[in-house]
């Protein structure tokens, strides 16, 4: 799981800095970068609270098995 977290990490990461900077004065221009900030930082606290709560759900299941 973490793997695969780490994985998209890796990725989103190096698609941002291997992104033009045409696209982004354009949204800079317009006033509309902060619209698109404010995205990806929601997505990305859904998807961790996601495996967060996840990661809680599996730990009690383990735990039950156990028992």
């Amino acid at each position: 799981m973490r793997k695969i977290a780490l994985s998209f990490l890796l990725l989103l990461s190096a698609n941002l800095f291997l992104a033009q900077g045409s696209g982004t004065d354009f949204f800079r221009n317009i006033g509309k970068i902060y619209v698109v900030v404010a995205i990806i930082v929601a997505t990305f606290i859904g998807i961790a609270l996601f495996l967060f709560y996840m990661e809680r759900k599996v730990s009690r299941l383990e735990r039950e098995l156990k028992d």
